[in-house]
């Protein structure tokens, strides 16, 4: 597979790096998240946590995947439409637990759920916005 970007630099509007500012911070905040999980909380200690809320373990693998591979995807800017939908998921998922019963701002004990709504609605705009511009691929 070869990689190309989609559009010169010359051809970026606005509007395009707006885009692209907005998805590749995203990316880096999702790399981030995920190291939060493997190196702070570590894999067995997220594990725990995903399964003291009452969901399988399992899921905490799957998050953590999906943070570090959509990350990725989200900084290279490849298929960022349905990149930035999948982990939305993962934004309502943790609005639902554990931060929906802590009410809603993020500065309440133990975080509201602010924060992962803010999230979401940017993964939103981003599905929306498309790539931006140079990306591995054009949404």
């Amino acid at each position: 597979m070869t990689a190309t970007l989609s559009r010169p630099a010359t051809a970026a509007s606005n509007a395009d790096l707006a885009a692209t500012l907005l998805r590749v911070t995203s990316g880096v905040w999702f790399l981030l998240h995920a190291g939060l999980k493997i190196f702070v909380f570590t894999i067995p200690g997220t594990v725990g946590f995903f399964e003291s809320l009452g969901l399988p373990g399992v899921l905490a693998y799957l998050v953590i995947a999906a943070e570090l591979l959509g990350g990725i995807a989200l900084i290279a800017g490849f298929k960022t439409r349905l990149v930035a939908l999948g982990l939305s998921v993962i934004l309502l998922g943790s609005i639902y637990a554990p931060h929906f019963a802590n009410g809603f701002f993020f500065s309440n004990p133990n975080g509201g759920w602010e924060f992962p709504a803010f999230w979401a609605i940017t993964l939103w705009a981003l599905a929306l916005l498309g790539d931006g511009a140079y990306s591995v691929s054009k949404s």
